[in-house]
């Protein structure tokens, strides 16, 4: 359904709710705002309005690379080492990551007994999807308009304006953030490198120190996976890219790009509508 003929629906049920015995007396919601709009956008001026290329979408995406630790693992259960109810079907689990290696392939330590890793290992193929949380939440919030608030309220929907005792643990519009997912497959990382990369994700993971390869618990070997493909949600449609990444230009993105740029949310007082930091690119 059409953003507008919801809000039509909305007002004319809205109308009828308060004609309806059980509500006499109660005053109806205020007149809705033009139907273009259910949340107020803001002026022009207070943002650029150039949409990142693609290749500055891939410095973005390779900051997040380095600067996220986490990441969701997506495989599929094979169809002759699993339970035949779950044959085929997918399943995402997060995991450590790390950005130890030049070139944008996130380096992982690999765990024999890991679902992910058991999928690949018959097969599957795999996927990481990361996403950007900001340190710092904005100062300002993207807020739904005073009529919508209203409408919602008059339905017993919301809390009326009322604070909850609960912290937002998600103070910040996740759809306006970027996220993206990696594709390829898993390789080896050669001997050589063993140490720097161990040291390397020792210092993002400090508690993966008890499960390096060679511990007494877990069978574990070192990885990185070469990506072949990025598909990137950069924001809003308005105001980012959304699409495919080249390889090639994920590839080429060097750290002195990545740590010259700043992420939406890296410094506090920023803005959930602003794309003040992706201007200067």
């Amino acid at each position: 359904m059409k953003l507008s003929g919801f809000l039509l629906l909305v007002a004319s049920s809205a109308a009828n709710a308060a004609a309806a015995p059980g509500h006499e007396g109660s005053p109806p919601p205020p007149p809705p705002p033009n139907p273009s709009y259910l949340f107020s956008n803001p002026p022009s001026s207070d943002s650029s309005t150039r949409i990142p290329t693609s290749r500055e979408s891939a410095a973005m995406a390779r900051r997040i690379l380095a600067l996220t630790p986490l990441a969701t693992f997506s495989t599929v259960f094979p169809a002759s080492q699993s339970h035949p109810e779950v044959a085929g079907i997918p399943i995402g689990m997060n995991d450590y990551i790390a950005d130890c290696e030049e070139g944008g392939n996130p380096t992982i330590l690999s765990l024999k007994i890991g679902t992910s890793f058991r999928n690949v290992a018959h097969g599957s193929n795999i996927s990481l999807a990361l996403a950007w949380v900001p340190p710092y939440p904005p100062s300002k919030r993207i807020r739904s308009s005073s009529w919508a608030s209203s409408v919602l309220s008059f339905f017993g929907v919301g809390d009326g304006g009322a604070k909850e005792d609960r912290p937002d643990t998600v103070p910040y519009s996740a759809a306006n953030l970027p996220r993206f997912s990696l594709m390829g497959y898993l390789e080896r990382i050669e001997p050589a490198k063993h140490l720097s990369v161990a040291a390397c994700y020792v210092n993002t993971h400090p508690d993966a120190k008890y499960w390096l390869p060679g511990n007494p618990i877990h069978e574990a070997e070192w990885v990185r996976l070469v990506v072949t493909k990025v598909y990137w949600v950069g924001g809003f449609g308005d105001r980012a890219y959304i699409g495919w990444i080249p390889v090639e230009e994920w590839k080429d993105v060097t750290r002195e790009e990545w740590e010259s740029l700043r992420l939406p949310g890296e410094k506090p007082g920023w803005k959930e509508w602003s794309i003040g930091e992706l201007a200067d690119l």
